[in-house]
């Protein structure tokens, strides 16, 4: 892999017409170059965070649009966006009628073979930090950097993907719409999983799962509900599960899959709002979805999940710790880790294989990690839906004991 830290690398700022068109480009628009120590995690790269306090002292050069030269300053990287606002000294460089809209632009990176530079749109900017998203495919621009000759595809490598660089979270899409891709391992004995979680999320962060990081933002999130799950019997196109789980509002969301036996690759689907009382959802699936089905033992649903990004690819995946306890016999418990794709932050096409051969890397890492621990000694496709058919089987009155 190249070494990332013999390439030079700028954090671009510019008024913020220039990302949402709101005026054309003009020659005395000042462009501020603010050069960094690499911040990519792995090269190539998809997706750049920036921590401004990160930074240390930074030398920034400001620029017209048309390249004249304005003025040189050496910068605190703390000191460039207090409050997300330019900070004094960059209000100096640019002068007070440009300093108000100064925003980043993008990050620039140097090409690895130095024929040019890889541009990476601003899609969140924060006083803490900023995330960038790569939009070239190829180099642009080559040359020396204040020459600005790669300005200007930069800019309409952004134009061209507007729509969804300059919408909140709509660069996110994502691959096998409709399809849980996930990977699960049993967890015995079940684990504190509040603490188990946080230590892995402590090893991504500190980069023990390579070219990975948490998710810029979305980091970790608890889920704790009820579920009252339907083993669908008929049609034989329709077998799998219906499970019912609360929304706040008193309604529920309804989680469908289809699949005959537990596997890798099962079909889902999530109807958000069903407004349906306890007492009929049986009579609702048979009613109103034409399935046959049969009741499976209500359980609490207890998620801690940690959001894995891939900086090189810009996939996101879940690595969820998942307690499981029926209501009727809390002391059976079915306690997993689970591993799935979720969703790609990204502007330029990928392969979709990718994420297949990628979530094997990484769960690859997570055997690993469990098996040091403890946790877990092999992989498994076991799904709660054979956790509660397993459960009636060893104890049938828990049908009885759980109806509503």
């Amino acid at each position: 892999m190249p070494d990332i830290t013999k390439r030079a690398a700028w954090i671009v700022l510019g008024g913020i017409h220039l990302l949402n068109q709101t005026a054309t480009r003009r020659a005395d628009d000042p462009i501020v170059l603010v050069k960094v120590t690499p911040q990519e995690v792995c090269v190539p790269s998809t997706t750049v965070v920036v921590r401004w306090h990160t930074l240390g002292t930074c030398p920034a050069t400001a620029l017209t649009a048309d390249g004249s030269r304005i003025t040189n300053a050496n910068i605190e990287g703390s000191a460039l966006f207090p409050d997300a606002i330019a900070g004094p000294a960059l209000r100096a460089m640019v002068g007070p009628a440009a300093a108000p809209s100064l925003v980043p632009l993008c990050y620039l990176a140097e090409h690895p073979e130095g024929d040019g530079y890889h541009a990476y749109g601003q899609i969140r900017f924060y006083a803490d930090d900023a995330c960038f998203v790569r939009t070239t495919r190829n180099p642009v621009g080559d040359g020396p950097v204040d020459a600005l000759r790669w300005l200007k595809p930069a800019l309409a490598a952004h134009a061209d993907a507007a729509l969804r660089l300059n919408n909140h979270l709509r660069y996110f899409h994502t691959h096998f719409a409709g399809t849980e891709l996930e990977y699960k391992y049993n967890l015995e004995p079940a684990p504190d999983i509040w603490a188990t979680s946080l230590e892995l999320l402590k090893a991504v962060r500190h980069g023990e799962l390579p070219d990975c990081r948490p998710e810029y933002r979305e980091e970790f999130q608890i889920h704790a509900f009820e579920n009252h799950m339907f083993d669908v019997t008929g049609p034989a196109g329709d077998l799998g599960y219906a499970s019912f789980i609360p929304r706040a509002d008193g309604g529920h969301v309804l989680k469908r899959k289809w699949y005959e036996e537990d596997a890798f690759a099962r079909r889902e689907q999530l109807l958000t709002d069903i407004q349906v009382s306890p007492n009929t959802f049986e009579e609702y699936l048979r009613s109103e979805l034409h399935l046959q089905v049969q009741a499976l033992p209500p359980f609490r649903r207890v998620r801690y999940d940690v959001q894995v990004e891939s900086m090189r690819t810009g996939h996101v995946y879940g690595i969820f710790f998942d307690r499981c306890s029926l209501l009727a016999a809390p002391e059976v418990v079915l306690a997993q880790c689970e591993m799935e794709y979720r969703r790609s932050r990204s502007i330029l096409d990928n392969n979709p294989n990718e994420v297949l051969q990628e979530m094997e890397h990484v769960n690859s890492w997570l055997l690993s990690y469990l098996t040091a621990r403890g946790l877990a000694q092999e992989g498994t496709f076991y799904s709660k839906r054979t956790f509660l058919r397993d459960a009636v089987a060893a104890e049938p009155r828990l049908l009885e004991r759980n109806r509503v």
